[in-house]
């Protein structure tokens, strides 16, 4: 691959994005709840549709790598860093719009900024994902739940753009959603935006029910470190947290990266931890998992890069 900093790339991307919406050299570990990473070649902030669709079909047509960046809260990317260009989506695709039931949010938002202006609104059904600290676009790829709740249950339609800058409507059946996953994760597709079909409720109990939530993610789960939440997929007719507790790896650490011993499905940053001290952890916990139970756990955490 060429060269990913020459000025002549830099100079072509500014036809679609302003320069100083790029990046050169931008460290993953500022972007990522992991807070680990290495560099980004390239970071660029794509404010609205009209420059994603000038952008990923440039980006398509001369093979450069791209990633699609949210919050940063599911990803662990390589020391040796991202060798392609990180798109992070802001300003128009940030916005939040209330029309009747309905919220329409762009893929930028966050997903406890969505519930916030749910519940001022007195609009229910969006609680379980309060805490879930995690973009909309990010939240409709991976089909994020918590709580027994899941984006499946709320979708309405998705905005989204493909390889060519079209951007045309999705609605639910269309989004193929399962258990984290959907269309958009296994086809090269953008969320734009997003329509979520609520219901009217009372904004004294939605308050009530999402600080309940939050109390009881307090208590369970290691939020005082950083981390990606539950780090492994549920495995069919298991717990994840509970095959690596009984496996004995409740507390154990490869470098600054740890089991929880608060929760054994997160494996959190104790400080110092780098990517690949996590990476490590990871297979570590999966080899002992398979060998003593003969269950594959499957990452829940996007691997981006060479570990």
């Amino acid at each position: 691959m060429v060269n990913m900093i020459s000025t002549d790339l830099r100079n072509q991307l500014e036809q679609f994005v302003p320069a100083e919406n790029i990046k050169l050299q931008e460290p993953m570990s500022s972007h990522t709840s992991f807070r680990t990473g290495g560099e980004a070649d390239v970071f660029v902030l794509a404010e609205n549709g009209e420059q994603l669709s000038g952008l990923i079909p440039y980006l398509h047509e001369k093979d450069y790598p791209f990633f699609l960046l949210g919050f940063g809260s599911n990803l662990l990317v390589s020391d040796h860093g991202y060798h392609g260009i990180m798109i992070k989506l802001s300003g128009e695709l940030d916005r939040i719009r209330v029309e009747g039931e309905r919220i329409i949010a762009g893929a930028a938002a966050s997903l406890a900024r969505v519930a916030r202006v749910a519940c001022e609104h007195g609009l229910t059904g969006f609680e379980f994902a309060s805490g879930i600290p995690g973009s909309v676009g990010g939240g409709i790829v991976m089909n994020a739940g918590a709580y027994d709740g899941e984006m499946s249950q709320i979708v309405e339609w998705v905005r989204v753009m493909d390889l060519a800058g079209r951007s045309f409507r999705l609605e639910n059946p269309q989004m193929e959603f399962g258990y984290r996953t959907s269309i958009v994760k296994k086809q090269p597709l953008i969320v734009l935006e997003t329509a979520f079909k609520l219901q009217p409720g009372q904004r004294e109990q939605i308050a009530a029910y999402m600080e309940e939530l939050a109390s009881r993610r307090r208590q369970k789960q290691p939020l005082e470190y950083p981390s990606a939440g539950s780090t492994f997929k549920r495995p069919e007719g298991y717990f994840a947290g509970k095959l690596i507790m009984d496996a004995g790896l409740k507390g154990y650490q490869i470098g600054g990266a740890q089991v929880s011993e608060k929760h054994c499905g997160f494996v959190i940053n104790t400080g110092q931890a780098t990517s690949t001290h996590v990476y490590q952890l990871i297979e570590h916990v999966r080899m002992q998992v398979k060998s003593k139970y003969d269950v594959e756990l499957e990452p829940e955490v996007i691997l981006l890069g060479d570990f």
